[in-house]
């Protein structure tokens, strides 16, 4: 199945994804600063910062790729989290609470934002071919199938050390998952929510880590939940011939093959995507 992980991204309070012309949409606030990005062009991926919930932390970004490898930001700047202009050669961006991170095609990563927790720290990482950015942690995927963590890992989100064979990775708010090359996932960090309780879930191609839940997605273009449904976050098991999920806050999103776009939970417009065909706008 041919995926569109990195056109889809979902926010504390808003969604972004990147249409087939490479401009990108957004749902959420209107005119909030994170989505004012109409004026974005040759975009490829997206990335939205923040997936902490709290009520003190509604305020976000957006990141975008372009082709030529720079990077755009738009949004929350309070840690310089936006500061990536002169970003280059960059294949993958990732944004968290207050940060960015991009990883660019020697295998290095940049990183720009919040130093305090030191998941900014990644400028030792080589050979990293994807990354993900938690709230106070950040993740990234080796060429080799291993991972590395840098930032706080106080609920064991960093407990990452025995993975092997894996070929994607998410950051949520206290935990971290990522899918092996046989389908598996793996998951480490707070449970309490049941974010963690993936370990039955087989045939997975991808996963997102939102606050308190994770989504996967598996090669019939199903999409498994776990974790709090309090918004009804979780409600997926209906959604069919998906083949990008994204999970935000409080809400997830999914692209249909066919470029349509599905969205459950959240209660501040970033679900409002009913109209979206990503292939036609």
């Amino acid at each position: 199945m041919r995926t569109l992980f990195g056109r889809i991204a979902a926010g504390r309070r808003h969604t972004v994804a990147v249409t087939s012309a490479g401009t990108v949409v957004t749902a959420g606030i209107p005119g909030e600063p994170e989505c004012r990005v109409q004026e974005w062009r040759d975009i490829v991926a997206v990335a939205a910062g923040s997936v902490h919930a709290a009520r003190n932390t509604g305020r976000s970004h957006t990141l975008g790729l372009r082709a030529d490898g720079s990077v755009v930001a738009a949004g929350w700047n309070g840690a310089g989290q936006c500061e990536v202009d002169e970003w280059a050669a960059v294949v993958a961006v990732a944004a968290g609470w207050r940060r960015s991170l991009g990883a660019r095609a020697d295998g290095t990563v940049l990183a720009a934002g919040r130093s305090s927790e030191g998941a900014c720290d990644v400028s030792a990482w080589r050979e990293i071919v994807a990354v993900s950015a938690g709230d106070w942690h950040s993740v990234g995927l080796r060429a080799d199938g291993a991972v590395v963590t840098a930032g706080l890992g106080s609920r064991g989100q960093c407990d990452v050390g025995g993975w092997r064979d894996v070929r994607g990775i998410s950051a949520g708010y206290l935990h971290t998952v990522a899918v092996t090359a046989n389908g598996r996932v793996c998951a480490a960090g707070d449970g309490r929510s049941g974010a963690t309780q993936v370990g039955r879930w087989r045939d997975i191609i991808g996963v997102a880590a939102g606050s308190h839940h994770t989504l996967g997605l598996d090669g019939h273009g199903r999409v498994m939940a776990a974790g709090s449904d309090e918004h009804g976050q979780c409600d997926v098991s209906s959604w069919r011939d998906v083949v990008a999920v994204a999970a935000g806050s409080r809400h997830s999103v999914g692209v249909r093959a066919d470029g349509t776009v599905l969205a459950t939970g959240g209660d501040e417009g970033q679900c409002d995507v009913t109209s979206w065909c990503l292939s036609r706008i």
